[in-house]
């Protein structure tokens, strides 16, 4: 390890006592060589959660598994506090980590949650019947990670002890959701970081869920959305989280109607800090649309210094203002790969199809207001190959080997304009090599191009929708 950073540790069977970071082998598994570790940047450790060369085993079903065990390394981060726990995510539904939280505040260290309001209710005391059908997809895994003995039906003590909203609530920890500065929610509560006695920063991609880190309970086959995680340790980082978060905690529970939402925040500009020796910075989003300070500002001005190369690994590619610097990157001579979650790269408003030079209309037969997709398309643009279930769930960007572009902003109008997000642009060769590793994997059987299932979907809407309707 580089620095002062601790390992963290996880108890693999034949393997002994491990770092999250060192990879293992254990007898009769054929997961291939390990490969060599890399260094990691000082104060800052990267982990992903299908990282090949490390090994954990899974709570779900104590299979052993690759890839870094992101909840161990939220665990240690939680134990790890002496003062002062605050987390702000999309979703917490993780048993553990509720326990973790409950045991913490027990012992005096303060404790204070923040949740996006769809995800803010004990879900043990929903009934499938009255939810939407996501939410009733939703309610089913919970229900199954909850199950302990896996016979089908939850006892009092499963449903108790398996439902992460109802512990903490129970446990008195002060918890609060975006409904809080009056309104009915920011566009989403999207940020997902905890910050540890203002000195420690886990952030990225991931929200504290099974679905985002493990898998789905009961479903074998899935590994998890990719995702990863980063570990931070600054002072100065964590008070810039700590400011976002008081924003959003305002008096707290009960108190006046002061917390600040969405663009109720007023973030300003990306600010700058140094961790170690590397150069690091950090925009909470969102901005209205006329402020230059917005993160698809940041992300084009990044894009467009590309000379070498440009690695994307998204979720969501729809901000059209995107799609002209990574145009103008490959006229430079910068080749693009570009993996994209499958479920959203064929979507109409995606800016994959862009790239690669086809239009979609809706479901209302009309195009997005100044589609503009490119006269001849882009090389290595494609999608991941994904276990059935699992997500591209990714932010992430590597330009010239050396800018590692992170966090939980989606590259979307609604993450730059809407949602309460992280973005960060980190400047270090050594975290750029980690990232351009976990890029090459994904990459290996990625399906490029325009494949046949795009094709056919293709020709299926120019038969219902001709050349389709530009919106005005």
């Amino acid at each position: 390890m580089v620095g002062a950073q601790r390992p963290l540790l996880i108890r693999v069977a034949g393997c002994g006592l491990i770092t999250l970071l060192q990879a293992c082998s254990a007898a009769g598994q054929l997961l291939g060589p390990s490969a060599p570790e890399l260094p990691q940047a000082g104060g800052i450790t990267v982990l992903f959660n299908q990282r090949e060369g490390a090994r954990y085993r899974s709570p779900l079903d104590g299979v052993e598994r690759s890839g870094d065990d992101l909840e161990a390394a939220l665990l240690e981060a939680i134990a790890s506090a002496r003062e002062e726990i605050l987390v702000a995510v999309q979703e917490l539904s993780l048993p553990s980590l509720a326990r973790a939280l409950v045991d913490q505040q027990r012992r005096g260290v303060r404790v204070r949650v923040v949740l996006e309001h769809h995800y803010s209710k004990p879900w043990s005391e929903e009934h499938e019947a009255e939810l939407e059908p996501h939410q009733r997809q939703r309610h089913r895994l919970l229900t199954a990670l909850a199950d302990r003995n896996g016979d089908g039906r939850l006892s009092t003590s499963e449903r108790e002890q398996g439902d992460a909203v109802a512990l903490l609530q129970r446990a008195g920890v002060p918890l609060l959701d975006d409904t809080a500065d009056g309104s009915r929610g920011s566009g989403l509560m999207h940020s997902k970081y905890v910050v540890i006695d203002r000195a420690r920063v886990i952030t990225g991609s991931a929200n504290f869920t099974a679905s985002c880190i493990h898998g789905d309970a009961g479903q074998p086959q899935t590994r998890g959305n990719v995702n990863h995680l980063l570990r931070l340790e600054s002072a100065e980082l964590a008070e810039l989280f700590a400011h976002d978060f008081a924003l959003m905690w305002g008096d707290g529970p009960g108190g006046a109607a002061d917390s600040r939402f969405g663009i109720r925040k007023d973030n300003g500009a990306a600010r700058s800090v140094t961790i170690g020796s590397t150069p690091v910075q950090l925009l909470f989003a969102p901005h209205r649309r006329d402020d230059p300070n917005h993160g698809l500002n940041l992300l084009e001005q990044q894009l467009s210094r590309a000379q070498h190369r440009i690695d994307l690994a998204l979720f969501v590619l729809s901000a059209q203002q995107l799609t002209q610097p990574l145009a103008s990157a490959l006229e430079r001579g910068a080749p693009l790969r570009l993996v994209a979650d499958p479920g959203f790269a064929s979507r109409a408003f995606s800016e994959t199809l862009d790239l690669l030079g086809v239009s979609l209309a809706d479901q209302h037969c009309k195009l997005e207001q100044g589609n503009q997709p490119l006269s001849q398309a882009a090389e290595g643009v494609g999608t991941p190959l994904l276990p059935r279930g699992d997500k591209m769930h990714h932010k992430f960007a590597v330009i010239d080997n050396r800018t590692v572009i992170t966090g939980s902003f989606n590259w979307s109008p609604s993450a730059a304009h809407q949602n309460d997000e992280v973005l960060l642009v980190i400047e270090s060769p050594l975290l750029a090599a980690h990232f351009t590793r976990e890029m090459d994997r994904l990459w290996k059987g990625a399906d490029l191009g325009i494949t046949s299932k795009l094709q056919r979907k293709l020709e299926q809407n120019r038969l219902r929708c001709g050349s389709g309707i530009s919106r005005g």
